[in-house]
């Protein structure tokens, strides 16, 4: 089942313990964020309010005994994108966003899918769809599959990753 923008919030919303996603792009092409990207592109600063959309719905999850967390899997160097995400998580972290990152840089397979996917209480797949260019094309519900392999994912890319305040600080040693 796809899910719109106005049930993708619902349905991610409904989660009751735990939020999981595995993200394997270098880039994302996300236009809402164009200008934000431009202009840490061209400062290195980027500043997100504390009343942010997002920042809230992390707080609030936190808040109401939920967990949200997510495991980049990249190689470096990296891309523009990356370094503004991680200036992103930054703050995602700070807000309860519990972020990790698996550097596959001498290319061993880390044995993780090549797909991005939000897994939700260790039941509920999504499968994050992109272009070539890393734009969403869609979000598909994929409804009663088995999760088994979707946890077993989760729970190897757990292992593997260093936390991203970590990692961070390994960059600028």
């Amino acid at each position: 089942m796809r899910l719109d923008t106005e049930a993708w919030r619902r349905f991610f919303d409904s989660f009751e313990r735990d939020a999981f996603r595995l993200e394997t792009l270098s880039s994302y092409g996300v236009a809402s964020e164009d200008d934000e990207l431009q202009g840490f592109l061209e400062t290195g600063r980027l500043d997100i309010p504390d009343d942010d959309s997002w920042l809230s719905r992390v707080r609030h999850f936190r808040a109401t005994g939920r967990r949200i967390s997510r495991v980049h899997v990249l190689r470096q160097p990296l891309s523009d994108y990356l370094r503004y995400e991680f200036a992103v998580y930054g703050h995602t972290v700070r807000a309860g966003e519990d972020v990790r990152i698996v550097d596959d840089a001498d290319g061993a397979d880390p044995g993780l899918p090549d797909q991005d996917f939000w897994l939700f209480d260790d039941a509920r797949v999504v499968r994050m769809d992109y272009d070539v260019h890393g734009r969403q094309v869609g979000r598909e519900f994929l409804d009663g599959i088995n999760a088994a392999p979707y946890v077993a994912w989760k729970q190897r890319a757990l292992e593997r990753a260093v936390p991203f305040l970590e990692y961070r600080a390994t960059l600028a040693g």
